[in-house]
C-alpha cells in the first residue's frame, strides 16, 4: 500500500478480506461520507476552538493548543471535558455543530451506491445524531440509513475505544464478521478489524489543510483491508454485487 495522503484511486492489500459475505455497512460521517470541500470539519474544529476558549478564557491560540492536547490524549475534546471538567456535552454538541452546511452537495453517485448495497445500512459517528442526520440528509443520502449511532448512543465514549464498538454492535445486534467499516482515521479501524470487520480506509483526493497530516495518510497496517480517495467509485468496484 502506499504511505502518501493521496491515491490514485482505490488499493487493497495481500490478504484484504472481500465483501461477498457482508451484510450490514458500517459509515463513519465526518470526512468518510463527504469531501473536506464541502467545509464541514474546519466549521466544527473551529466551532470547538471557541467553546474551550470560552471555557477556559483563553486567547485562539491557547484554546487550539489544549483542544488539541485533549484530542490526543482523550481521543476527542468533548470526553476530555466530561472527565476532568464535568461540561455538560449536549450543551457542547449543540454549540460545535452550529455550522453552515451551504458548501454540501447532494451526491448522486454515492447515494446511488449506498442505496445498492444488500443488507442493512448505519453510520457510526463520534459526533451527535442531529449533526450526522443534518448533514447526510444534505448529501442526499439519509434515507439509505437504518439508523445513526452516535456519541450518546456509546455513552460518550468515542472511537477508537474498544468499548465504543462493542456497546455499538450490542445495541444493534450487528455481528462484525459479516460486516465492514469505512472510516478516514487509520487507527479508528484497528479494533473493527480485530473484531473481524472488513475494513476501508478513505482518504482526501487532496490535501486538506485543516486537518492534521496523520489523519490523511495512506497508512499500510494490517488493519486495514482497503484504502480509496473516491467512496462512491470504490462502493460500484469492489463491493456491489454483480448486475
Amino acid at each position: 500500500m502506499n504511505a502518501k495522503p493521496a491515491i490514485e484511486s482505490h488499493l487493497s492489500s495481500a490478504d484484504s478480506r472481500p465483501f461477498s459475505h457482508v451484510d450490514t455497512w458500517v459509515f463513519d460521517l465526518d470526512n468518510t461520507l463527504y469531501p473536506h470541500t464541502s467545509r464541514i470539519w474546519p466549521q466544527v474544529d473551529e466551532r470547538i476552538t471557541l467553546y474551550v476558549a470560552d471555557f477556559f478564557g483563553l486567547d485562539g491560540l491557547s484554546a487550539k493548543a489544549l483542544q488539541k492536547y485533549f484530542y490526543h490524549k482523550h481521543g476527542t475534546t468533548l470526553r476530555a471535558l466530561i472527565e476532568d471538567y464535568d461540561v455538560d456535552p449536549t450543551d457542547f454538541l449543540d454549540f460545535a455543530h452550529d455550522i453552515d452546511h451551504t458548501d454540501i452537495e447532494l451526491n448522486y453517485s454515492l447515494g446511488e451506491a449506498i442505496e445498492r448495497l444488500p443488507g442493512r445500512k448505519l453510520i457510526l459517528t463520534n459526533g451527535s445524531r442531529k449533526h450526522a442526520e443534518n448533514v447526510a440528509r444534505k448529501i442526499g443520502i439519509l434515507d439509505h440509513f437504518e439508523d445513526v449511532f452516535d456519541i450518546a448512543a456509546s455513552n460518550f465514549v468515542p472511537k477508537p475505544d474498544r468499548r465504543a464498538y462493542e456497546i455499538f454492535l450490542d445495541r444493534h445486534g450487528v455481528e462484525p464478521s459479516r460486516s465492514a467499516m469505512f472510516e478516514d482515521i487509520a487507527k479508528n479501524l484497528t479494533v473493527p478489524h480485530e473484531l473481524g470487520m472488513t475494513t476501508t480506509l478513505i482518504v482526501p483526493k487532496t490535501l486538506d489543510p485543516f486537518r492534521e497530516s496523520f489523519e490523511q495518510e495512506a497508512v499500510q497496517t494490517p488493519d486495514i483491508d482497503y484504502i480509496t480517495n473516491d467512496l462512491a467509485d470504490f462502493l460500484r468496484a469492489y463491493a456491489l454485487p454483480a448486475k
